[in-house]
């Protein structure tokens, strides 16, 4: 694969499918597992010291950003394109796009944040520095949560608070 950019200590395992690999740039430190399946038609970014977990689906037609020190838990599904099903359009890939109602957005996700396993996050997200996102949830379109505080549910409630200090103090023990 041929990749826009890439870091040094990138593990990218076998059976991981990475489609329109020019569009994705690669920072050090960073692992995709197994059974991960990106779709980058716009670009994705990943940072520094990075893991994406054994099937996650990325796929749309908006931009990723990954910050340093992110990981993405398994079977979560990052979805920077949504088809609206809600105004009698049609939908799927075989119908011309003049008939339906696709909305696509960036998805950003902020340094020290965590996207628990099998999450599901829709297009236009931020999730701001040191978020940390449970299982088996859901983050609307163009949510924007809280830095440093613990989300989770169907859709995402803030649970609680993160430490800042201890997030900066242990990155800085890990060096």
């Amino acid at each position: 694969m041929k990749f826009k950019s890439i870091g040094n200590n990138v593990k990218i395992y076998k059976s991981a499918r990475i489609i329109h690999a020019g569009n994705i740039e690669i920072g050090n430190n960073v692992i995709i597992d197994d059974f991960v399946f990106i779709v980058a038609k716009k670009g994705i970014k990943i940072g520094n010291n990075v893991h994406i977990k054994n099937f996650v689906g990325i796929t749309g037609d908006g931009l990723l950003q990954m910050e340093d020190y992110t990981s993405i838990a398994q079977g979560t599904k990052i979805l920077m394109s949504s088809d609206d099903y809600t105004n009698s359009y049609l939908t799927n890939s075989t119908v011309p796009d003049e008939f339906k109602n696709v909305y696509s957005a960036p998805i950003s996700i902020k340094k020290f944040s965590v996207v628990g396993a099998n999450c599901v996050i829709l297009p236009g997200v931020t999730l701001s520095e040191g978020t940390f996102i449970g299982p088996n949830s859901l983050v609307k379109v163009n949510t924007i949560t809280e830095p440093y505080s613990l989300y989770e549910g169907t859709p995402i409630k803030k649970v609680g608070e993160m430490s800042k200090e201890k997030v900066l103090y242990l990155k800085n023990m890990c060096k």
